[in-house]
């Protein structure tokens, strides 16, 4: 039974906690929060569970590391990267597991930063303790999942990965209206459409894909697309003006040999009704799919949905359920760095511990 800790009490914290109080194999012992309100508070609070889970949210970082041995890291690393950096390598020193979505460029570590991989390597040899990090996308919908779909087919051409997905459901006004852009002047590029951004975050799961199928992947480019809103909108995040950016269409291509051999595209609108002629989710609010053109033409999708959430909470569970499931195989593992490719995306865990997961 591994004793798990969980820092970060945000949305994919909050999936993090209600996960972990049914996962096989693992015992929640601590949560840590910077937000002073919430020191003190039930973790049941946090993440809308009706029954208490006895553990109390804390600041305490020492004091919760001392009593823990894996970290479910889920503090924003986007806009404050070193101070989630140096977070990661105190929780590795202190000899605990750490799982995380929250470095974008240590998804591939053979072309994350060399000084943060010799950092986070350094700590993990002194802990004894192993780090992945992973999530939906970037992460299990376009590395583990696109090469399992690929492992399906032959003469492959193209393999293409797709997020589909309307933010009017996603509670998080920084992400929505800074980093994507959604409610911004059409002359203002955001943050994440910057050149070299997308690359940063999706070409370290361009290149898992290549180097799982074999593939080595040469040179890895851009294309961006936006549309304005033709018409002003409100949702839970407030009002979106006509003429502003309303949806964008971005596309990070791997190449090899001249050819575009492995894509990620995300189709992403504030509204349903902007850009109606790109790509639709099937149903509700957005899907992954990876498509694989080859022999056969193979086309995979997934949905994620929790009661009484939307889909963004599905996705964030799936992610968290990735990372948890991951910490069994971690902690039996050489100190180091592993990713997407290294860690199965479903561990072997105990009869008597595998009946847990069944209500």
């Amino acid at each position: 039974m591994h004793r798990l800790a969980i820092w970060g009490t945000g949305n994919m914290g909050a999936a993090a906690i209600r996960s972990a109080t049914a996962f096989p194999g693992l015992r929640l012992v601590g949560v840590l929060t910077s937000t002073p309100e919430k020191v003190g508070k039930d973790a049941a609070v946090l993440a809308r569970l009706e029954t208490p889970t006895g553990v109390a949210a804390s600041a305490d970082v020492d004091g919760v590391l001392a009593s823990c041995d894996a970290v479910a890291y889920l503090a924003s690393g986007d806009i404050r990267p070193d101070e989630a950096v140096t977070d990661i390598e105190r929780c590795l020193r202190a000899g605990a597991h750490v799982v995380t979505p929250s470095l974008y460029s240590l998804y591939d570590p053979r072309s994350a930063p060399p000084e943060w991989v010799a950092r986070l390597t350094a700590a993990a040899e002194e802990g004894r303790s192993t780090l992945l990090v992973s999530g939906v996308d970037p992460g299990w919908a376009n590395d583990a999942l696109a090469v399992l779909a690929a492992g399906l087919c032959t003469r492959i051409r193209t393999i293409r990965c797709q997020e589909i997905f309307d933010y009017s459901t996603y509670d998080q006004p920084y992400a929505v209206r800074v980093s994507c852009g959604f409610g911004a002047p059409m002359d203002q590029v955001p943050m994440m459409l910057l050149p070299s951004v997308p690359t940063m975050v999706w070409g370290g799961n361009i290149r898992l894909i290549g180097r799982g199928l074999g593939l080595e992947i040469d040179e890895i480019t851009e294309e961006v697309e936006r549309r304005p809103l033709e018409e002003s909108c409100d949702n839970v995040l407030g009002r979106f003006e006509a003429g502003t950016q309303g949806a964008f269409y971005l596309k990070v291509i791997g190449w090899a040999d001249g050819k575009q051999r492995v894509v990620v595209e995300h189709i992403t609108r504030i509204d349903p009704n902007c850009a109606p002629d790109w790509p639709q989710p099937e149903q509700g609010a957005g899907d992954h799919r990876v498509i694989v053109d080859g022999d056969p033409q193979l086309s995979v999708i997934t949905r994620a949905d929790v009661p009484g959430g939307t889909r963004a909470d599905g996705g964030n569970t799936t992610a968290a359920n990735r990372l948890l499931g991951a910490i069994d195989w971690l902690a039996g593992q050489q100190p180091g760095i592993y990713d997407g490719l290294d860690v199965p995306l479903r561990p072997v865990l105990a009869p008597e511990l595998e009946a847990t997961r069944w209500v």
